[in-house]
């Protein structure tokens, strides 16, 4: 797949603009993606998968954890964002940080052989999700772990209320179906393990929350001030919500007493029988 066709594919884009949001987004969350991590045991040695990397920030936590003993695999359909992370490896003088440009249906991937696969942020645009969580189930040892971190897009508010954002929420999750995407995609992740032999281990769902000075508003500003024009683009709110939208969010910046509260954004494990 081309990199322009990736573009107009994926919903949120796939350009330096996004890396730096996601670069941004990392340093929010990075420690609830961490605290998972460690809940699971990731440890030295182990060999890992990671989905969807995007430009590798987990990748690196990964790294991290296992140390030069592991093995980590990022796996991501974008040039863009491969070419940076191999820049990033090749930096860090890491042998055991592989770069795979493809998808997880159509990338060379071994059978057996992971201690733990990681999927963060990308299941929810994923076609097939059942087919998707088959082949990398596959991938798992004995004992491996299928780690996923996704929305389930409620708790997503500012207060005070009463203004156009009060909908922001059933917008957001149209404008997922308006890509094939589904913005409660962790709800249905447990009845998938089931059906692929997977025990759940870990279903822990995570809201942040802060005033209008706090990086999680910042976070969803520059997310909403991005992306409510394309929603208009797309024909799923008219040209005067979007500015409504945009200017309930500026209010709300401006007032001191403004709480963001951010969408739930959900731990998933499940384990591999021995």
């Amino acid at each position: 797949m081309s990199e322009s066709k990736q573009q107009s594919e994926y919903l949120l884009g796939v350009n330096e603009r996004e890396l730096a949001r996601l670069q941004f987004q990392h340093a929010i969350w990075g420690p609830v993606t961490q605290s998972f991590l460690q809940r699971l045991g990731t440890t030295a040695g182990w060999r890992c998968l990671d989905v969807g990397a995007g430009p590798g920030l987990v990748t690196t936590d990964l790294r991290e954890l296992v140390g030069e003993s592991g093995e980590v695999i990022a796996l991501d359909p974008s040039e863009l964002y491969i070419t940076w992370l191999e820049q990033q490896v090749a930096r860090r003088n890491w042998s055991n940080v592989r770069c795979i440009q493809g998808t997880a249906e159509e990338a060379p991937l071994p059978r057996g052989h992971f201690d733990i696969v990681f999927v963060r942020w990308v299941i929810a645009f994923v076609p097939n999700p059942g087919k998707f969580l088959a082949r990398l189930a596959a991938t798992l040892k004995p004992g491996g772990i299928l780690a996923i971190q996704d929305y389930y897009y409620e708790a997503l508010s500012l207060y005070p209320h009463g203004g156009p954002c009060d909908e922001m929420a059933s917008i957001v999750r149209a404008y997922y179906r308006s890509a094939g995407g589904d913005a409660y995609i962790t709800a249905k992740v447990p009845g998938w393990f089931r059906n692929h032999g997977l025990t759940l281990t870990d279903f822990t769902p995570t809201c942040l929350c802060g005033g209008p000075d706090s990086d999680v508003f910042e976070w969803a500003y520059q997310f909403f001030s991005q992306h409510i024009p394309l929603m208009a683009d797309r024909g799923l709110i008219s040209r005067d919500k979007a500015e409504a939208l945009l200017a309930d969010w500026k209010d709300h910046r401006n007032n001191r007493d403004t709480l963001f509260f951010s969408p739930l954004v959900v731990d998933v494990a499940g384990t591999l029988p021995q």
